[in-house]
Protein backbone atom coordinates (compact mmCIF):
# COMPACT_ATOMS: atom_id res chain seq x y z
CA UNK A 1 0.00 0.00 0.00
CA UNK A 2 2.81 2.36 0.91
CA UNK A 3 4.57 1.53 -2.34
CA UNK A 4 1.40 2.37 -4.38
CA UNK A 5 0.97 5.65 -2.54
CA UNK A 6 4.53 6.67 -3.37
CA UNK A 7 3.96 5.75 -7.04
CA UNK A 8 0.76 7.82 -7.20
CA UNK A 9 2.45 10.81 -5.58
CA UNK A 10 5.38 10.61 -8.00
CA UNK A 11 3.03 10.28 -10.97
CA UNK A 12 1.00 13.36 -10.01
CA UNK A 13 4.17 15.40 -9.36
CA UNK A 14 5.72 14.53 -12.72
CA UNK A 15 2.39 15.09 -14.51
CA UNK A 16 2.25 18.60 -13.07
CA UNK A 17 5.83 19.30 -14.20
CA UNK A 18 5.06 17.98 -17.72
CA UNK A 19 1.92 20.15 -18.01
CA UNK A 20 3.84 23.22 -16.86
CA UNK A 21 6.59 22.60 -19.46
CA UNK A 22 4.07 22.15 -22.28
CA UNK A 23 2.20 25.31 -21.30
CA UNK A 24 5.46 27.26 -21.16
CA UNK A 25 6.54 26.00 -24.60
CA UNK A 26 3.36 26.53 -26.61
CA UNK A 27 1.20 29.22 -24.92
CA UNK A 28 2.26 32.88 -24.81
CA UNK A 29 2.17 34.44 -21.33
CA UNK A 30 0.76 37.83 -22.40
CA UNK A 31 0.51 40.55 -25.02
CA UNK A 32 2.74 43.59 -25.20
CA UNK A 33 1.14 46.89 -24.34
CA UNK A 34 0.18 48.93 -27.42
CA UNK A 35 0.34 52.67 -27.65
CA UNK A 36 -0.89 54.43 -30.78
CA UNK A 37 1.09 57.42 -31.92
CA UNK A 38 -0.96 60.47 -32.61
CA UNK A 39 -0.83 61.60 -36.20
CA UNK A 40 1.27 64.69 -36.54
CA UNK A 41 -0.72 67.78 -37.39
CA UNK A 42 0.44 68.82 -40.85
CA UNK A 43 -1.07 72.29 -40.68
CA UNK A 44 1.39 75.21 -40.77
CA UNK A 45 1.72 77.50 -37.79
CA UNK A 46 -0.07 80.26 -39.73
CA UNK A 47 -1.90 80.45 -43.03
CA UNK A 48 -4.93 82.21 -44.55
CA UNK A 49 -6.75 82.16 -47.89
CA UNK A 50 -9.67 83.99 -49.49
CA UNK A 51 -11.83 83.16 -52.51
CA UNK A 52 -14.94 84.52 -54.20
CA UNK A 53 -17.81 82.03 -54.30
CA UNK A 54 -18.49 83.09 -57.90
CA UNK A 55 -15.30 84.49 -59.53
CA UNK A 56 -17.22 85.62 -62.66
CA UNK A 57 -20.73 87.13 -62.68
CA UNK A 58 -22.96 88.87 -65.23
CA UNK A 59 -25.44 91.63 -64.37
CA UNK A 60 -27.67 93.97 -66.32
CA UNK A 61 -27.09 97.70 -66.38
CA UNK A 62 -28.82 99.29 -63.41
CA UNK A 63 -28.40 96.23 -61.19
CA UNK A 64 -25.95 95.71 -58.33
CA UNK A 65 -24.16 92.52 -57.27
CA UNK A 66 -23.26 90.85 -53.95
CA UNK A 67 -20.82 87.90 -53.91
CA UNK A 68 -19.68 85.91 -50.85
CA UNK A 69 -15.98 85.85 -49.99
CA UNK A 70 -14.79 82.67 -48.24
CA UNK A 71 -12.07 83.31 -45.62
CA UNK A 72 -10.16 80.27 -44.34
CA UNK A 73 -7.69 80.08 -41.46
CA UNK A 74 -5.28 77.22 -42.31
CA UNK A 75 -2.99 77.72 -39.31
CA UNK A 76 -2.89 76.72 -35.66
CA UNK A 77 -3.77 80.10 -34.13
CA UNK A 78 -6.73 82.49 -34.33
CA UNK A 79 -6.39 85.38 -36.78
CA UNK A 80 -8.02 88.79 -37.37
CA UNK A 81 -8.16 89.20 -41.16
CA UNK A 82 -8.35 92.74 -42.60
CA UNK A 83 -9.72 93.55 -46.08
CA UNK A 84 -8.82 96.15 -48.68
CA UNK A 85 -10.36 96.64 -52.13
CA UNK A 86 -7.03 97.37 -53.79
CA UNK A 87 -8.28 97.52 -57.36
CA UNK A 88 -11.67 98.76 -58.61
CA UNK A 89 -12.46 100.42 -61.95
CA UNK A 90 -13.93 103.94 -61.99
CA UNK A 91 -17.70 104.22 -62.17
CA UNK A 92 -18.37 101.61 -59.46
CA UNK A 93 -19.30 101.81 -55.78
CA UNK A 94 -17.79 98.95 -53.74
CA UNK A 95 -17.56 97.78 -50.13
CA UNK A 96 -16.99 94.72 -47.93
CA UNK A 97 -20.00 93.94 -45.79
CA UNK A 98 -22.09 91.39 -43.94
CA UNK A 99 -25.84 90.99 -44.37
CA UNK A 100 -26.53 94.19 -42.44
CA UNK A 101 -23.42 96.41 -42.20
CA UNK A 102 -20.02 97.20 -43.70
CA UNK A 103 -16.89 95.58 -42.22
CA UNK A 104 -13.13 96.06 -42.36
CA UNK A 105 -12.05 92.77 -40.77
CA UNK A 106 -13.28 89.40 -39.52
CA UNK A 107 -12.10 87.13 -36.70
CA UNK A 108 -11.38 83.57 -37.89
CA UNK A 109 -10.56 80.87 -35.28
CA UNK A 110 -7.77 78.41 -36.11
CA UNK A 111 -8.80 75.82 -38.70
CA UNK A 112 -12.17 77.53 -39.25
CA UNK A 113 -13.94 79.35 -42.14
CA UNK A 114 -15.85 82.62 -42.21
CA UNK A 115 -17.84 84.47 -44.89
CA UNK A 116 -18.07 88.15 -45.75
CA UNK A 117 -19.65 89.79 -48.81
CA UNK A 118 -18.32 91.94 -51.63
CA UNK A 119 -20.81 94.53 -52.88
CA UNK A 120 -20.50 96.40 -56.19
CA UNK A 121 -22.91 98.83 -57.85
CA UNK A 122 -22.31 100.51 -61.23
CA UNK A 123 -23.07 104.22 -61.58
CA UNK A 124 -25.68 105.32 -64.09
CA UNK A 125 -23.17 106.39 -66.75
CA UNK A 126 -21.03 103.21 -66.45
CA UNK A 127 -20.85 101.58 -69.87
CA UNK A 128 -21.40 97.86 -70.55
CA UNK A 129 -18.24 95.75 -70.49
CA UNK A 130 -16.11 93.50 -68.34
CA UNK A 131 -14.63 94.93 -65.15
CA UNK A 132 -12.09 93.43 -62.74
CA UNK A 133 -11.94 93.92 -58.97
CA UNK A 134 -9.17 92.87 -56.59
CA UNK A 135 -9.60 92.26 -52.86
CA UNK A 136 -6.55 91.99 -50.57
CA UNK A 137 -6.58 90.36 -47.14
CA UNK A 138 -3.90 90.41 -44.45
CA UNK A 139 -3.44 89.43 -40.82
CA UNK A 140 -3.38 91.97 -38.02
CA UNK A 141 0.44 91.98 -37.89
CA UNK A 142 0.69 92.18 -41.68
CA UNK A 143 2.87 89.08 -41.99
CA UNK A 144 0.35 87.13 -44.08
CA UNK A 145 -1.15 88.63 -47.24
CA UNK A 146 -3.40 87.08 -49.91
CA UNK A 147 -5.52 88.39 -52.81
CA UNK A 148 -8.34 87.27 -55.07
CA UNK A 149 -9.93 88.64 -58.27
CA UNK A 150 -13.58 89.07 -59.27
CA UNK A 151 -14.75 89.67 -62.84
CA UNK A 152 -18.10 91.42 -63.41
CA UNK A 153 -19.63 91.64 -66.88
CA UNK A 154 -22.11 94.50 -67.23
CA UNK A 155 -24.61 94.02 -70.08
CA UNK A 156 -26.96 96.46 -71.75
CA UNK A 157 -30.54 95.93 -70.60
CA UNK A 158 -32.71 94.76 -73.49
CA UNK A 159 -35.45 97.04 -74.74
CA UNK A 160 -38.91 96.12 -73.56
CA UNK A 161 -40.39 95.72 -76.98
CA UNK A 162 -42.74 93.26 -78.61
CA UNK A 163 -41.48 90.38 -80.71
CA UNK A 164 -38.70 89.47 -78.29
CA UNK A 165 -37.99 86.61 -75.89
CA UNK A 166 -36.50 87.68 -72.58
CA UNK A 167 -34.16 85.09 -71.06
CA UNK A 168 -32.15 85.73 -67.87
CA UNK A 169 -30.22 83.78 -65.25
CA UNK A 170 -28.84 84.93 -61.90
CA UNK A 171 -26.01 82.38 -61.71
CA UNK A 172 -24.57 81.54 -65.15
CA UNK A 173 -21.35 80.05 -63.71
CA UNK A 174 -21.29 77.05 -61.35
CA UNK A 175 -18.28 75.22 -59.94
CA UNK A 176 -17.71 71.77 -58.44
CA UNK A 177 -16.24 68.26 -58.89
CA UNK A 178 -17.10 66.03 -61.85
CA UNK A 179 -19.18 63.68 -59.69
CA UNK A 180 -21.59 66.49 -58.74
CA UNK A 181 -24.93 67.37 -60.36
CA UNK A 182 -25.37 71.02 -61.39
CA UNK A 183 -28.66 72.90 -61.80
CA UNK A 184 -29.07 76.32 -63.43
CA UNK A 185 -32.21 78.43 -63.05
CA UNK A 186 -33.49 80.37 -66.09
CA UNK A 187 -36.27 82.97 -66.24
CA UNK A 188 -38.19 83.17 -69.53
CA UNK A 189 -40.67 85.90 -70.54
CA UNK A 190 -42.85 85.81 -73.68
CA UNK A 191 -42.83 89.23 -75.39
CA UNK A 192 -43.73 88.00 -78.88
CA UNK A 193 -47.20 89.60 -78.70
CA UNK A 194 -48.95 86.21 -78.85
CA UNK A 195 -49.19 82.85 -77.15
CA UNK A 196 -46.33 80.62 -78.26
CA UNK A 197 -44.68 77.26 -77.77
CA UNK A 198 -40.96 77.70 -77.12
CA UNK A 199 -38.45 75.01 -78.10
CA UNK A 200 -35.60 74.32 -75.67
CA UNK A 201 -32.22 73.31 -77.13
CA UNK A 202 -28.60 73.21 -75.96
CA UNK A 203 -25.07 72.34 -77.01
CA UNK A 204 -22.95 70.53 -74.46
CA UNK A 205 -19.72 68.54 -74.07
CA UNK A 206 -19.67 64.93 -75.26
CA UNK A 207 -21.09 62.31 -72.87
CA UNK A 208 -22.64 64.95 -70.59
CA UNK A 209 -26.30 64.59 -69.60
CA UNK A 210 -28.24 67.86 -69.97
CA UNK A 211 -31.99 68.18 -69.42
CA UNK A 212 -34.61 70.91 -69.06
CA UNK A 213 -37.11 70.53 -66.23
CA UNK A 214 -39.73 72.60 -64.39
CA UNK A 215 -38.67 73.89 -60.96
CA UNK A 216 -39.30 71.44 -58.09
CA UNK A 217 -40.34 68.65 -60.48
CA UNK A 218 -38.51 65.53 -61.64
CA UNK A 219 -39.91 65.33 -65.19
CA UNK A 220 -37.89 66.47 -68.22
CA UNK A 221 -39.27 68.78 -70.92
CA UNK A 222 -38.20 69.89 -74.43
CA UNK A 223 -40.69 72.75 -74.95
CA UNK A 224 -42.65 75.29 -72.94
CA UNK A 225 -45.91 77.10 -73.75
CA UNK A 226 -46.43 80.71 -72.57
CA UNK A 227 -49.17 83.26 -73.11
CA UNK A 228 -48.37 86.79 -74.21
CA UNK A 229 -46.32 88.63 -71.59
CA UNK A 230 -46.30 85.54 -69.35
CA UNK A 231 -43.16 84.59 -67.41
CA UNK A 232 -41.99 81.19 -66.24
CA UNK A 233 -38.89 79.67 -64.69
CA UNK A 234 -37.17 76.48 -65.78
CA UNK A 235 -34.09 74.60 -64.64
CA UNK A 236 -31.23 73.16 -66.65
CA UNK A 237 -29.91 70.01 -64.97
CA UNK A 238 -26.34 69.06 -65.93
CA UNK A 239 -24.55 65.82 -65.05
CA UNK A 240 -20.90 65.87 -66.26
CA UNK A 241 -19.09 62.86 -67.69
CA UNK A 242 -17.51 61.21 -64.63
CA UNK A 243 -14.20 60.90 -66.50
CA UNK A 244 -13.99 64.54 -67.64
CA UNK A 245 -10.90 66.49 -66.64
CA UNK A 246 -10.75 69.64 -64.56
CA UNK A 247 -11.42 72.81 -66.57
CA UNK A 248 -14.10 75.17 -67.89
CA UNK A 249 -17.01 73.87 -70.00
CA UNK A 250 -19.55 76.03 -71.88
CA UNK A 251 -23.20 75.05 -72.36
CA UNK A 252 -25.03 77.42 -74.78
CA UNK A 253 -28.81 77.28 -74.31
CA UNK A 254 -31.29 78.51 -76.96
CA UNK A 255 -35.00 79.28 -76.51
CA UNK A 256 -36.83 79.76 -79.82
CA UNK A 257 -40.32 80.25 -81.24
CA UNK A 258 -40.57 80.92 -84.98
CA UNK A 259 -38.19 83.76 -85.90
CA UNK A 260 -37.73 84.84 -82.30
CA UNK A 261 -35.04 83.36 -80.11
CA UNK A 262 -32.95 84.08 -77.04
CA UNK A 263 -29.66 82.57 -75.92
CA UNK A 264 -27.85 82.13 -72.60
CA UNK A 265 -24.29 80.85 -72.18
CA UNK A 266 -23.91 78.71 -69.08
CA UNK A 267 -20.52 77.73 -67.72
CA UNK A 268 -19.41 74.90 -65.43
CA UNK A 269 -15.95 74.92 -63.84
CA UNK A 270 -14.89 71.35 -63.00
CA UNK A 271 -12.48 71.27 -60.10
CA UNK A 272 -11.84 67.51 -60.28
CA UNK A 273 -12.23 64.83 -57.60
CA UNK A 274 -9.51 63.62 -55.26
CA UNK A 275 -9.60 59.98 -54.18
CA UNK A 276 -6.83 57.64 -53.05
CA UNK A 277 -7.24 53.88 -52.79
CA UNK A 278 -4.75 51.58 -51.03
CA UNK A 279 -4.58 47.79 -50.70
CA UNK A 280 -2.61 44.67 -51.57
CA UNK A 281 -2.62 42.65 -54.79
CA UNK A 282 -4.02 39.57 -53.02
CA UNK A 283 -6.39 41.45 -50.74
CA UNK A 284 -4.69 39.97 -47.64
CA UNK A 285 -3.68 42.40 -44.89
CA UNK A 286 -1.58 40.09 -42.73
CA UNK A 287 1.97 38.81 -42.41
CA UNK A 288 4.01 36.58 -40.08
CA UNK A 289 7.48 37.29 -38.68
CA UNK A 290 9.67 36.84 -35.60
CA UNK A 291 10.58 39.44 -32.99
CA UNK A 292 13.43 41.62 -34.19
CA UNK A 293 13.07 40.26 -37.73
CA UNK A 294 11.53 42.27 -40.63
CA UNK A 295 8.27 41.18 -42.23
CA UNK A 296 7.72 42.58 -45.73
CA UNK A 297 4.56 43.25 -47.71
CA UNK A 298 3.78 45.16 -50.93
CA UNK A 299 1.01 47.77 -50.85
CA UNK A 300 -0.38 49.60 -53.88
CA UNK A 301 -1.61 53.21 -53.93
CA UNK A 302 -3.99 54.18 -56.76
CA UNK A 303 -5.48 57.51 -57.81
CA UNK A 304 -9.13 56.73 -58.58
CA UNK A 305 -10.17 60.40 -58.80
CA UNK A 306 -10.13 62.79 -61.76
CA UNK A 307 -7.37 65.15 -60.60
CA UNK A 308 -3.67 64.69 -59.92
CA UNK A 309 -2.88 64.16 -56.22
CA UNK A 310 0.38 65.66 -54.91
CA UNK A 311 2.58 65.10 -51.85
CA UNK A 312 1.50 61.59 -50.87
CA UNK A 313 3.09 60.54 -47.56
CA UNK A 314 3.04 57.30 -45.57
CA UNK A 315 2.55 57.09 -41.80
CA UNK A 316 2.19 54.21 -39.36
CA UNK A 317 0.47 53.50 -36.03
CA UNK A 318 2.43 50.72 -34.35
CA UNK A 319 3.18 49.11 -30.96
CA UNK A 320 5.94 50.62 -28.83
CA UNK A 321 9.52 50.06 -30.05
CA UNK A 322 8.39 48.56 -33.37
CA UNK A 323 9.83 49.85 -36.66
CA UNK A 324 7.87 50.45 -39.88
CA UNK A 325 9.65 51.60 -43.06
CA UNK A 326 8.24 52.57 -46.49
CA UNK A 327 10.05 52.45 -49.83
CA UNK A 328 9.59 55.00 -51.32
CA UNK A 329 8.94 57.23 -48.32
CA UNK A 330 6.96 59.76 -50.39
CA UNK A 331 5.26 60.09 -53.80
CA UNK A 332 5.48 63.61 -55.24
CA UNK A 333 2.53 63.25 -57.66
CA UNK A 334 0.13 60.54 -58.81
CA UNK A 335 -1.80 61.10 -62.04
CA UNK A 336 -5.44 60.08 -62.55
CA UNK A 337 -5.70 56.29 -62.88
CA UNK A 338 -2.01 55.76 -61.99
CA UNK A 339 -0.83 53.14 -59.51
CA UNK A 340 2.30 53.11 -57.34
CA UNK A 341 3.76 50.08 -55.55
CA UNK A 342 5.11 50.68 -52.04
CA UNK A 343 7.24 48.17 -50.11
CA UNK A 344 6.49 48.07 -46.37
CA UNK A 345 8.89 46.55 -43.82
CA UNK A 346 7.58 45.85 -40.30
CA UNK A 347 10.05 44.88 -37.54
CA UNK A 348 8.59 43.78 -34.14
CA UNK A 349 10.38 44.85 -30.98
CA UNK A 350 12.90 42.46 -29.41
CA UNK A 351 10.72 42.19 -26.29
CA UNK A 352 7.52 41.44 -28.27
CA UNK A 353 5.66 38.34 -27.11
CA UNK A 354 4.26 35.64 -29.35
CA UNK A 355 0.83 36.62 -30.66
CA UNK A 356 -1.11 38.86 -33.07
CA UNK A 357 -0.64 42.64 -33.27
CA UNK A 358 -2.39 45.45 -35.20
CA UNK A 359 -0.29 47.89 -37.23
CA UNK A 360 -2.07 50.81 -38.95
CA UNK A 361 -0.81 52.16 -42.27
CA UNK A 362 -1.99 55.64 -43.27
CA UNK A 363 -1.66 57.05 -46.80
CA UNK A 364 -2.05 60.84 -46.82
CA UNK A 365 -2.36 62.85 -50.04
CA UNK A 366 -2.93 66.53 -50.75
CA UNK A 367 -6.74 66.30 -50.61
CA UNK A 368 -7.46 62.62 -50.03
CA UNK A 369 -6.34 59.73 -47.83
CA UNK A 370 -6.84 56.04 -47.12
CA UNK A 371 -5.98 53.71 -44.22
CA UNK A 372 -5.07 50.04 -43.89
CA UNK A 373 -4.92 47.88 -40.75
CA UNK A 374 -2.36 45.07 -40.90
CA UNK A 375 -2.44 41.98 -38.67
CA UNK A 376 1.13 41.00 -37.77
CA UNK A 377 1.66 37.57 -36.20
CA UNK A 378 4.83 37.26 -34.10
CA UNK A 379 5.85 33.61 -33.85
CA UNK A 380 8.45 31.89 -31.66
CA UNK A 381 11.88 31.16 -33.09
CA UNK A 382 12.40 27.61 -34.47
CA UNK A 383 15.29 27.13 -32.00
CA UNK A 384 12.91 27.53 -29.07
CA UNK A 385 10.65 24.93 -30.60
CA UNK A 386 13.47 22.36 -30.61
CA UNK A 387 14.40 23.32 -27.06
CA UNK A 388 10.80 22.74 -25.98
CA UNK A 389 10.77 19.34 -27.67
CA UNK A 390 14.03 18.46 -25.92
CA UNK A 391 12.57 19.40 -22.55
CA UNK A 392 9.52 17.24 -23.20
CA UNK A 393 11.72 14.25 -24.19
CA UNK A 394 13.82 14.65 -21.05
CA UNK A 395 10.70 14.78 -18.85
CA UNK A 396 9.31 11.64 -20.48
CA UNK A 397 12.65 9.81 -20.00
CA UNK A 398 12.72 10.96 -16.38
CA UNK A 399 9.21 9.64 -15.81
CA UNK A 400 10.10 6.35 -17.43
CA UNK A 401 13.24 5.99 -15.30
CA UNK A 402 11.32 6.82 -12.14
CA UNK A 403 8.64 4.20 -12.88
CA UNK A 404 11.32 1.60 -13.57
CA UNK A 405 13.18 2.46 -10.36
CA UNK A 406 10.07 2.38 -8.20
CA UNK A 407 8.84 -0.80 -9.86
CA UNK A 408 11.99 -2.68 -8.85
CA UNK A 409 11.42 -1.80 -5.24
Amino acid sequence: MRKNAVLRKAFFTLSFILTLCLSTSFISLGLAKEEKEKEEDKRPERGISIAFEYPEVIINKGDDVTVDIFVKNKGKRDENVYFTISSAPPGWKTKIKTYSFSVMSVHVPEGDDKNVQFFAEPEKDTKPGTYKFKVDAKTEDGKLKVSHMLKITLTEEEEKEKGKIELTTSYPVLQGPNDAKFEFSLDLKNKTDKENTFNLTYKGPKDWQINFKPPYEDKYISSLRLKDNESKSLNVEVTPDRFCKAGEYLIPVTISAGDSKAEAELKIIITGTYKLEAGTATGLLSLTTEKGEPGNISVYVKNTGSATIHNIEFLSIKPENWKVEFKPEKVEALETGSLKQVEVSIVPAQEALVGDYAVGLSIRGEKSSDDLEMRVTVKASAAWGWIGIGIIVLVILGLFGLFVSLGRR
